[in-house]
């Protein structure tokens, strides 16, 4: 096993533990004044995003959908940091901070997942967009408070430690990514 699938198996099950909070917490930024609209709009995206998922995730592979949810939210956050001119609030440094183990993993496909994260901000679900989530005070009270009762009822999904799972979520993604 390389080191690499090692760091992954030890840390993915952690996300997974953790991705209701991180939502939170994201979503929390939505209404900070200090954070600039530019950069809200990445949270914005990923998190909706997170709910364009939970339509669409089948039964039986809970784990690999929502580690998709927990890449996506780290790669807008490392994108919001990038949009801040002083320092990034705890949270966006964190998440960004793991971006660098879902290249190692991704290889090659990580510019994809990158690209993809960053076309989000143009995407909708649910019928509102980023967009509408960081301009319009009722749609973005309405989108925190749907984020707080899915982080209410989320449930980990087990991730058993097992390099074969690190395959199928790398196929999973590869497959899923737009060339």
């Amino acid at each position: 096993m390389t080191d690499t699938s090692t760091r992954c198996l030890d840390t993915f099950p952690e996300w997974l533990k953790t991705l209701a909070e991180d939502a939170n917490a994201l979503a929390s930024l939505l209404d900070d004044a200090a954070v600039p609209a530019p950069a809200k709009t990445h949270v914005a995206s990923s998190l909706n995003y997170l709910f364009k998922s939970l339509d669409l995730i089948p039964d039986g592979i809970e784990d690999l959908g929502f580690l998709d949810d927990a890449f996506v939210l780290r790669v807008a956050a490392q994108m919001a940091s990038a949009k801040l001119s002083g320092a990034a609030p705890e949270v966006l440094s964190r998440l960004a901070g793991d971006v660098a183990l879902i290249a190692e993993l991704l290889d090659k496909d990580h510019p994809r997942l990158v690209t993809y994260v960053d076309g989000l901000v143009h995407g909708a679900a649910r019928g509102r967009t980023a967009e509408d989530i960081v301009t319009d005070a009722k749609v973005r009270s309405e989108f925190v408070a749907e984020i707080r009762a899915w982080s209410a009822s989320y449930e980990a999904p087990s991730f058993t430690r097992d390099e074969k799972n690190l395959v199928k979520l790398t196929s999973f993604l590869s497959a899923k990514l737009p060339t």
